[in-house]
């Protein structure tokens, strides 16, 4: 007897209807893995990608074995058959310390599941985003929650759905989170004296008052120049997709953005066939531009932001226009800390607001205290350190050390050098 391995072409005719017309996300054939067939242990994956980070893991990572603090570090070699990450170099080191492996065996597993949702080849309709928001729908920033259903979001009715759009929508809306009329962060929320007076600042300018402009010629108006948001050490926010970063100017739609990515990696996810350009006269760094929209424009630097401010090239600075940006920058990170030893103090001398975030709460601190020491007495803290409200509900799993578990953005804090007030002073005026 032969059986046929073609799918069936249609349901069988007398079949109910809820059974003839199942969820089209379980009838696409270029499906890898069903929804509730995310789990495999990495190195036995379907997938190849998932088995070369399970292989990067065993040639990289050491095992966490407490044994090993005095002995020979050991490479990771046993997957743990839970979470099916690799953790440990043996089976026996693992049952020896599978108490401190529970406390993230629930955790790895998920940061598992949601890598192999990213390569299951289903459709993400969580990705489907909103256009322009009406003037008269007021955006709730108090949570994720309330940020998606009043900014227009499909609903996102699974954990895992919302945990895959947060890990990106969380780069521009921690953003717009702080610089919007309606941001959650007040005096009573971490917001500064001096925060309150920066970002009034940018407020302004994001929120300009309604002229009665329209799409005639009757309806031309002048406009405010771009807000230039300056990326400081951009890596992966740097390719997100465009559609990500216009999610900024659907927010502010009365204000036109100029991005700019500036740092030595911010193009290390282009294709080596397209190179960045070559200096000229008109571009004499190599940018490369990108006309997103009439209300957005993208530039990308392949440099260091201390070459580009001894330039002169983004002067003058105006704080009704600009805001620095660094995301997860490591001030403090022993690995990072000398690039940011020039950079801190260009970035004081602009006088205008730094946002920064961090991946959990010991990478924040360790930033802020850097800054402290670095700069103490000149610079003015905007907002104080503090747990992001939209950072990424993802985890995500450091191949180097799979124990070491962080989530984008998790932290946030601004601050901006420090400004003098003019006193008179016997009728001089004295800074």
């Amino acid at each position: 007897m032969v059986t046929s391995t073609e799918p069936e072409q249609g349901p069988h005719p007398e079949a109910p209807r809820e059974l003839a017309l199942p969820h089209p996300l379980l009838q696409d054939p270029r499906m890898l893995l069903k929804p509730g067939n995310l789990f495999h242990p990495m190195d036995e994956s379907p997938s190849p990608s998932m088995r070369e980070k399970a292989a990067y893991i065993k040639v990289n990572a050491y095992c966490p074995h407490p044994a090993h603090a005095h002995t020979h570090p050991s490479h990771i070699s046993f997957t743990c058959p839970d979470c099916g990450v690799p953790t440990y170099c043996s089976k026996e080191h693992f049952y020896e310390d599978y108490e401190n492996h529970l406390l993230i065996c629930d955790t790895l597993r998920e940061v598992n599941e949601d890598e192999h949702d990213l390569r299951s080849g289903r459709f993400f309709p969580e990705f489907d985003y909103p256009g322009v928001q009406l003037n008269e729908a007021l955006i709730n920033y108090t949570n994720w929650d309330t940020y998606l259903y009043t900014r227009g979001f499909e609903a996102v009715n699974e954990e895992r759905s919302l945990r895959q759009l947060t890990k990106l929508l969380t780069y521009p809306t921690t953003i717009a989170s702080v610089l919007h009329e309606l941001s959650p962060y007040n005096l009573r929320n971490g917001l500064t004296n001096e925060g309150l007076k920066s970002f009034a600042a940018l407020r302004y300018t994001l929120h300009p008052p309604l002229t009665g402009a329209g799409q005639t010629i009757k309806g031309l108006r002048l406009q405010s120049p771009p807000v230039r948001l300056f990326i400081l050490g951009a890596r992966a926010e740097s390719s997100l997709p465009r559609e990500i970063w216009h999610q900024l100017a659907y927010i502010f739609p009365q204000s036109l953005f100029h991005l700019i990515f500036i740092g030595p990696q911010s193009m290390l996810s282009q294709p080596s066939e397209a190179p960045p350009p070559s200096p000229s006269p008109h571009n004499p760094f190599g940018a490369v531009i990108e006309r997103v929209s009439h209300h957005m424009k993208i530039s990308t630097f392949v440099e260091y932001y201390n070459v580009l401010h001894d330039a002169n090239y983004f002067a003058p600075f105006d704080p009704y226009f600009d805001c620095f940006v660094c995301f997860h920058p490591g001030f403090g990170h022993p690995g990072s800390a000398a690039e940011w030893e020039g950079t801190l103090p260009r970035l004081l001398e602009t006088k205008v607001p730094v946002l920064c975030t961090g991946y959990t709460e010991m990478d924040l601190s360790r930033d802020v205290d850097w800054v402290k020491r670095k700069c103490e007495g000149e610079f003015d803290v905007l907002l104080e350190p503090q747990e992001n409200r939209f950072k990424s509900l993802r985890w995500d799993m450091n191949d180097d050390d799979p124990t070491d578990l962080s989530q984008g953005n998790w932290g946030l804090w601004a601050f901006r050098g420090k400004r003098y007030e003019a006193v008179p002073k016997e009728g001089i005026f004295t800074a």
